[in-house]
């Protein structure tokens, strides 16, 4: 499939374009504009009032003026480089335009002695007398109206001037054809937005610093655009997804009712509602393609080895995949009991395992005598084969893309696939991200979760939280230490690690103090681990190697050196690795003083909540959705109009739209779902049009 005819103008090169030549059309590239199409969405920030006024007297200067001038005498510069003024008079008061390496004969030919002028420019008071430095625009007075009254103010780059972006945009904007509508017509009455080509002529063409806010029907409704494209692209993967023929599986309860009756207590509200989502979804002759988002300690393990359960009862074999065998083996740990609960047959597989022993757990999985496997992602080398697989857990500790989840489809045949994320995400963000899945969120904690009480305590008083240190380790308590990112270097966070290593350990005990590091050898790691959870050690120096899913249920304090330079999601991630036992426990979080006006406030929101969902909306408010995700690797699109943070509720509307649309129309070959493909193509999200369902 091609572009359509109808988008070639929007499309063309930019020389095309009035008054845009190679080297203009290079210097534009460096904003990422290459096409007509891009100067579009380029939109002002800001603009001008260059509305004529009578006089540049009481103005509040420094400011934008644009009044009509009789022009005086000149006077030229006495020396070179120096200034060339020219009195000018308005209707009340005289001032002086200012030239810098001015040219007589340039001046004399535009400003002559004794003609009027149109003048438009920044005016400053210099020696008590108003100078207007190099008006922006002289002109005669019948061309006045060629200097808009408000002008909007375009991002620049080196070699582009304001002036150029204004008249590009305008060659741009003579370009936009009449298109059909995508958007559904009750939403857009309802709204009161404009149709499109309306819409891009209002946002370059403001008449106010008011229609240059977001929330204009204008700005709002191109937004919407942008949000409407990207939620079609998910929804069209989630198409492509259920096309793939699921397999119905339906638990029996039988071996679920077996792990509940040995359960301490009962589930929360909030987990008995995500098994019954996807036991609905493995029963549904479509794939599942779930996303379970559960804050830390929101107990995820239950729901996936219920869910792990359904394949199990329905003849099946379930597979639990993590990122690293540290992680893999701690889902082993937590499922065991469960399985024997259950009396149902587990096992592990990882890059470990080698020769014979490898080749019996192969041999098991093919004849299904093993049920649940647990493994790193060499589960997926091409020797391992399922007797029937029903079901794939994916921990996502690295995100995944819809790219990864496509592929991941294809290597499970037709197993439902259910992704777990333990870092609570706002909504807006995962609408973004996951906005081809079905979402189950866990939101509440299960019962006998003591809270974690959470201190700022500030460098200065490192002696007092060592001392405490001793006095929970006297009582067979252990500690975490989390040292300090250093800027990007992994040398220098090795330096910080070691240094407070050899500190603690010169007053603690030798023997009482470990170590992990990014730099260290994987086998070596697993060692200090190891040694730490068996109780070994009593504290574990650490980069934040461990934030990930560690569980020592003994371990009650995490002192957070320099939390400061930490994110939210982050430091609400790594205190998470204490309150996992009975004792009560406490999180530390070291600042340096003095702390910065966010600093502050991330440190207090932390020490006040611990609910993840709130503290991730906090994150996003206070470090815009880019830096929140490092969106370069996330999977996440940058919107040029649409404000992912402000504009949460649109995203949601974007979303049920999308999806209603292509229920409607999977082939998008009606009139509305014809306007939708153009739309794609105008939003270059050319990898959608590839996933519309052929016939």
């Amino acid at each position: 499939m091609s572009r359509p005819e109808i988008l070639f103008p929007l499309f063309a090169d930019l020389e095309t374009l009035e008054g845009v030549g190679p080297k203009t059309g290079q210097n534009l590239g460096h904003l990422g504009i290459q096409a007509p199409r891009d100067l579009l969405f380029t939109l002002p920030h800001t603009g001008i009032d260059r509305a004529l006024r009578e006089t540049v007297e009481g103005a509040p200067l420094p400011t934008t003026l644009t009044v009509r001038v009789q022009v005086g005498a000149h006077y030229p510069a006495r020396n070179r480089g120096g200034a060339y003024r020219i009195h000018v008079e308005d209707a009340e008061t005289s001032f002086q335009l200012v030239f810098f390496h001015g040219r007589s004969d340039y001046l004399n030919k535009a400003l002559p002695t004794g003609s009027v002028r149109i003048v438009s420019g920044k005016v400053e008071l210099f020696d008590g007398i108003a100078n207007m430095v190099h008006p922006d625009h002289i002109l005669p007075e019948a061309d006045a109206s060629d200097i808009p009254a408000f002008e909007p103010v375009y991002p620049l780059t080196a070699g582009v001037t304001q002036k150029t972006m204004f008249k590009a945009s305008r060659a741009a904007l003579t370009r936009v054809p009449t298109m059909a509508e995508w958007i559904d017509p009750l939403q857009l009455a309802q709204a009161g937005w404009p149709d499109f080509r309306t819409a891009m002529d209002s946002v370059h063409s403001p008449k106010s610093q008011a229609d240059m806010s977001p929330d204009t029907a204008a700005r709002t409704r191109l937004a919407y655009d942008e949000l409407m494209a990207h939620q079609l692209t998910l929804a069209l993967a989630r198409a492509s997804e259920r096309r793939i023929a699921g397999t119905e599986t339906a638990g029996t309860e039988r071996l679920q009712a077996r792990v509940r009756a040995a359960l301490p207590y009962a589930p929360t509200a909030a987990q008995e509602r995500a098994i019954f989502e996807i036991g609905a979804d493995m029963a549904a002759p479509e794939r599942m393609n779930r996303l379970l988002q559960g804050d830390v300690g929101a107990g995820k393990t239950l729901v996936a080895f219920m869910a792990l359960l359904i394949a199990v009862e329905a003849g099946g074999q379930g597979v639990m995949m993590a990122p690293t065998e540290i992680l893999a083996r701690q889902h082993l740990e937590g499922l065991q009991p469960l399985a024997e609960d259950a009396g149902v047959v587990l096992e592990i597989l990882t890059g470990r395992d080698k020769g014979a022993e490898r080749q019996a757990k192969l041999d098991a999985l093919a004849r299904g005598d093993i049920q649940i496997l647990v493994g790193t992602h060499a589960v997926f080398q091409a020797d391992v084969t399922f007797a029937d697989l029903r079901l794939a857990i994916v921990d996502e500790q690295h995100r995944f893309g819809v790219r990864q989840r496509l592929a991941l489809g294809k290597k499970g045949g037709s197993a439902d696939v259910l992704v777990m994320t333990a870092t609570p995400i706002p909504r807006s963000l995962a609408l973004a991200q996951y906005g081809d899945m079905d979402v189950s969120v866990l939101d509440e904690k299960p019962p006998g979760r003591k809270p974690i009480k959470t201190a700022m305590v500030s460098t200065g008083r490192m002696d007092e939280v060592v001392a405490r240190l001793r006095a929970a380790m006297d009582e067979g308590r252990q500690c975490y230490w989390v040292c300090p990112l250093v800027e990007e270097s992994e040398v220098m966070d090795l330096t910080a690690a070691e240094e407070r290593f050899k500190r603690l350990r010169a007053v603690l005990g030798d023997d009482r103090v470990g170590l992990v590091h990014g730099q260290m050898p994987p086998a070596e790691k697993d060692a200090a681990m190891a040694k730490f959870q068996a109780g070994e050690t009593g504290v574990l120096v650490a980069t934040t190697v461990i934030e990930v899913g560690v569980n020592v249920p003994n371990a009650t304090i995490m002192v957070i050196e320099r939390a400061e330079t930490f994110g939210l999601a982050q430091l609400h991630q790594l205190r998470g690795r204490v309150g996992r036992g009975e004792a009560a426990s406490t999180c530390l979080l070291l600042y340096q003083a003095p702390l910065s006006e966010s600093g502050q406030k991330r440190l207090e929101v932390l020490r006040e909540t611990e609910d993840g969902f709130r503290i991730a909306e906090t994150d996003l408010q206070m470090r815009g959705y880019g830096d929140l995700i490092g969106t370069a690797q996330s999977g996440v699109p940058r919107f040029q109009v649409a404000d992912m943070e402000r504009q949460a509720g649109l995203m949601a509307v974007a979303q049920s739209d999308a999806r209603k649309l292509l229920a409607d129309d999977p082939t998008l070959s009606s009139p509305r779902g014809q306007a939708a493909r153009v739309l794609l193509w105008l939003m270059r999200q050319d990898e959608a049009i590839r996933l519309i369902s052929v016939g």
